[in-house]
């Protein structure tokens, strides 16, 4: 009998950037909204299955789309419900994930930005394909 084996690479077409701070998810928002003269709104929790149980962890979520470009922007808390989004980065709050790349001036300016709001200790960018979770960022 002939065996198939199928192998999978998720698509990991997005920038990825960590963010420690202890604000709340909606005041995050606001802060960096107010700094970066830009507009998250909040929409639904991402649902994942993350254990073998199949219970389903949410996730808050947050989103931006630039009007000219297609350029989407997204706010996801690192702690769900049950567990974490990335759990090899624990020390991590949140994670913003950009589909439709910036260019690396406008990356700079907006790490910049991030950086720039007091209550946030560091926001940097993280690479995806290091990732052991990364299929959890594909949605």
């Amino acid at each position: 009998m002939n065996r198939l084996t199928l192998k999978y690479e998720p698509d990991l077409d997005f920038v990825l950037i960590a963010i420690t701070s202890s604000l709340k998810d909606y005041m995050l928002c606001f802060k960096i909204n107010k700094q970066l003269s830009i507009g998250f709104v909040r929409i639904t929790e991402l649902p994942l299955q993350l254990s073998a149980s199949g219970e389903t962890v949410y996730f808050s979520r947050y989103h931006y789309q630039i009007p000219e470009t297609e350029t989407d922007f997204f706010l996801l808390a690192n702690k769900g419900t049950e567990g974490y989004l990335i759990p090899e980065m624990k020390r991590v709050d949140y994670f913003i994930l950009i589909k439709n790349y910036l260019d690396e001036e406008d990356m700079e300016s907006f790490l910049d930005g991030i950086n720039k709001i007091p209550e946030v200790v560091v926001a940097a960018e993280v690479n995806p394909e290091k990732l052991k979770s990364k299929e959890n960022l594909i949605f």
